[in-house]
């Protein structure tokens, strides 16, 4: 019976370890940045535990109260200073497209037609336009995009 008790008490020092290290893999599949901060403030509270003794309740509002700091400084870190990308059009593929001539595909008739982007058809709003006809992207409306006659 004492030797179950040891694990237990060994256990509980190293449990936030464990938690850290389970929080940080999470990370890794999870879209976001937030369970890294979650695992840092379990590290924190498994370093401290083996410096003091703490009681439960004293160690769950430490991580609760790290978790939110550090949440918090993150997100106004970010906010500050974003993060740039090589390809800032990487996930918006209409904006990719402006400066770009297409074919018309479908007239574009009162604002409203079709072009032909690679394989596919993409809504397009601007001047009257017949089939054929060659247009340049000059902006994006929603999944629409936005032309004028190229010609």
């Amino acid at each position: 019976m004492e030797s179950d008790a040891t694990i237990l008490e060994l256990l509980g020092r190293w449990i936030w370890f464990i938690v850290a290290a389970v929080l940080a893999i999470v990370e890794l599949f999870a879209p976001g940045v937030l369970a890294i901060w979650l695992a840092i403030a379990a590290a924190i509270v498994g370093g401290l535990l083996l410096a003091v003794d703490m009681p439960l309740a004293a160690q769950l509002a430490l991580f609760a109260v790290l978790s939110v700091a550090l949440v918090w400084a993150s997100r106004q870190f970010l906010t500050r200073h974003p993060i740039e990308s090589d390809h800032p059009t990487l996930n918006q593929r209409g904006v990719s497209y402006i400066g770009h001539v297409f074919i018309v595909e479908r007239d574009i008739r009162n604002g409203g037609g079709k072009i032909r982007v690679g394989d596919s058809l993409w809504l397009a709003e601007g001047e009257d336009a017949d089939v054929g006809a060659r247009v340049r992207v000059t902006g994006v409306n929603g999944s629409a995009l936005v032309v004028e006659k190229a010609d």
